[in-house]
Formats: structure tokens, sequence, C-alpha cells
């Protein structure tokens, strides 16, 4: 273990982390491997090898626990399948998984290509658009249909709008001051983050009724839960039934919304990638819109896909608390050690991925099997990998397919930052000029 840069009193490296996490932990990885430092009063480890963070991931649950991330994260997400620990999260994911298996995706796909095809058609030639908020507007729909069941604008409006709240005041309060104050110190971003809790709680209410009223077996996500039982035969309360609803709304559509963004922003400034897209799409798909079955026949926009997500990994940080047992590269670690690993600096490693900035696509079709275990970990791993993992590359690569074969979107000149929140957003208007092809 390497020590890492000096604190200040009380809030140890705090400060200098709230003012930029990704910067603070490239700063940390470059000392080394297992790099010890203060989130506040509280030992920490950051750790970036493959072999460490596979060791805390498929550790969690027996030597590591989930953290508490705070209050802003648990308004929102309750105590979801994310956040549970023990028997409780063992059960929770038993009754979620069935709902997101391959078989259930396939229902889903055809809902992401038409969505995705009624946007197109929306677009003219030459129209000038902002690429966040298209993007964001047809996860959105999307993730309606697929997991509510429900196709008005009004619900996606409302929900949308709630969470870019919610998701703002998660990261500021993650890596500011607030990470350190009681639950019942009264912030405006707390009072903030209840208020937009409270539509999404009303929202969600409605269409659980909704559901309930019906006399119609639904395919949506929200049918199945209601319906899912455990080995006692028990049923998912409404307050579950509201956390997971949440928790799948942000996997379906914030993720791939965010992953989106990135895309099109690296392929406008990697037009030799573009061109091996539209090239890819056009020999397998020719004039017709993808289905469920065209995924595995488009291994070069799933590799843009996975590209997009190593250099801009939608969840950017993913953290452990050592319990009894807990060993990292062969040293034990404290009980109650904080232990951090971010997908920022791993994906960016270049003894894992050479030229590690430049966006490189092909690198998933030629250097795939030298990339070791764990130098990829976009969805998290080990038991507590992402449930939504299938639908989200599902979804972000359809709609790829049926964008990319009609469009090309060239993004404006200029730098685009990312700014880590609840996921890993851009700094500014992504706008782009649509060009059909």
């Amino acid at each position: 273990m390497v020590p890492g840069p000096r604190g200040v009193p009380l809030l140890g490296n705090l400060p200098e982390f709230g003012k930029g996490p990704l910067a603070f932990f490239e700063k940390l990885h470059a000392r080394g491997d297992v790099v010890s430092w203060q989130f506040g009063p509280k030992p920490s480890l950051f750790i970036a090898h493959p072999e460490q963070v596979g060791e805390l991931l498929t550790e969690v649950e027996r030597t590591f626990d989930q953290p508490d991330l705070g209050i802003a994260f648990r308004t929102l997400l309750g105590n979801g399948v994310v956040v549970a620990k023990g028997p409780d999260w063992r059960r929770k994911r038993s009754l979620v998984q069935p709902s997101v298996r391959p078989k259930q995706v396939r229902s889903y796909a055809a809902t992401m290509s038409e969505c995705a095809t009624d946007l197109a058609e929306s677009w003219t030639d030459g129209q000038r658009i902002d690429v966040k908020q298209h993007m964001a507007a047809l996860t959105q729909l999307i993730a309606v249909r697929t997991i509510f069941g429900v196709d008005t604008a009004a619900d996606a409006e409302a929900i949308g709008r709630a969470m870019d709240v919610a998701q703002q005041e998660i990261g500021a309060e993650f890596s500011g001051i607030g990470a350190m104050l009681p639950d019942w110190v009264p912030t405006p971003g707390r009072a903030r983050i209840r208020r937009a809790t409270a539509v999404i709680d009303a929202e969600v209410a409605r269409i659980v009724a909704r559901h309930r009223d019906g006399d119609t077996e639904r395919p949506d996500l929200l049918s199945r839960l209601l319906t899912a039982q455990d080995e006692t035969g028990a049923h998912l309360s409404d307050q579950e039934i509201r956390d997971e609803t949440v928790t799948l709304y942000i996997g379906g559509h914030e993720t791939t919304s965010s992953t989106l963004v990135w895309a099109w922003y690296l392929l406008s400034r990697n037009p030799d990638a573009y061109d091996a897209l539209t090239t890819e799409l056009d020999q397998v798909l020719g004039d017709r819109t993808p289905a469920f079955d065209d995924y595995t026949h488009l291994p070069y926009t799933q590799a843009v896909v996975k590209e997009t997500l190593r250099l801009y990994p939608t969840i950017w940080l993913l953290t452990g608390i050592a319990k009894e047992g807990a060993v990292l590269a062969g040293r034990p670690v404290p009980v109650g050690t904080r232990v951090w690993s971010s997908q920022w600096v791993t994906h960016r490693d270049a003894r894992w991925y050479p030229e590690p900035e430049e966006f490189r696509p092909d690198r998933w079709l030629a250097e795939a099997e030298e990339i070791p275990e764990y130098a990829w970990f976009p969805f998290g791993g080990g038991p507590r990998v992402c449930l939504g993992t299938r639908f989200a590359m599902v979804e972000a690569v359809l709609i790829l397919a049926v964008l990319a074969r009609r469009y090309r979107l060239t993004v404006d000149p200029g730098e685009i930052r990312p700014v880590p929140s609840l996921t890993l957003q851009p700094d500014k208007e992504v706008r782009a000029t649509v060009q059909a092809r």
C-alpha cells in the first residue's frame, strides 16, 4: 500500500476529492495500484489494478459490505436491490432478475427499435439538435413503455424532470461537504431531492394503481414485479415495488442516455470509426429496422458501445466497506476501511489498453482476449453485477443501429468534459447537425 496525499484535519482529502473526483483518482493512481487516503475522518483505500477490482467485486456480501452512499442516494433509491444487503438483497435480486433475463429483453427489443424509428422519422436533413435532450427523451420513452407500460408524454416528462434534479443533487452531496453531514441536517439540496422524489413517488403510485385495476395481463417490467413471488409465496410490498421500479428506470434510462450522448460525440470526432459503423449497418441491415436477433450480428456496433463505456463509463465509481477477513493483493484490510475503485481510471490504464485515450472500437474485436477480466467493468461485476446489463447493451446497440443507418450526426467542434454526478454527464450542451445518409 502506498500513502496518498496529505489531507486536512477532520476532512482528510475530501476537499480535493470534491473539487474533481476524476482528477483526484488519477492523482492517486499515479502513486500506485493500492493507495491509502482519507474520506473525511474515515480510512480509505483506492484500488486500480483489475486483480484487486475483481477481489472487491467478487467478495461483496462476504468480506466486503455495501456502503451507505448517503441520504440523497437513499432518498431516491430507497432500499432497492442496488442498496439492499444480505438476505434482503438476495430475496429482491431473485424477484427482480427474471424481469430482465434475455428472454424478457427480447420482448422489449421491438419497443426499443420502434421508439428509435419514430425519432429518426421526426428528424430532417440539416436539422440542428441538442443530442442530450433527444437521447434523454428517447430513452425516457423506452423506459416508460417497457418498465411502466404507459405511453404518454406526461409520464415521461414528469419523471424525467424529477430524475434530472435528483441526479444532480446526489452528485453534489456525494462529493461535497454534505457527505460529512448527519442525515438530520437540513440543506437546500436535500430539500430539492425530497421534492423531486415526491414527484417520482406520486407518478409510480399512480401507475401501479392503474396496473392493479387492469384486468388484462401486461408484458411490462412493472407487471412482472407485481406478480413475482419469493420462495415463501410473498409478493413485493408497495414500497419495494416503488424502489425497484425507480432503480430499473435509472438503469434503463439514465445510463443508456448518457452512453449514447458520449457515443455520438466520439463517433463525430473519429470519422473512420463512424464509417466502419455505417458499413456494418449497411451490410447487415440494408434498409430494414434492426430486431433483437440482429444484436449478435452487429459486432462493430457493440464494440462502439463498449469502447464508449470504456472512455466515458456512466457509472464511474464503485466502493465497498471491509468486513472481517477482507484481503486485497494478499494483505488483510482493516475492518471498516472504505475501498474505492473507479472505472474512469482502470479503463484508461495503458497497461491494458494501448493508446488508452484513443477511441478505437476495433480493440474489442482484435484485442479483446488480451484485456484482463475486470479491466472493463462499466456494469460492476461479481454477485452484484448490474441486473440491467443486457437490457442496456441491447438498447444502446439497437438505437445506434436505427439512427446511424439513416443519419450522420456531426457534433459541434470543441471539447466536452465529463462531470461526475450519479452518472458521468457532459459539462455543456452537446449540439449537432443531422445529415441524411
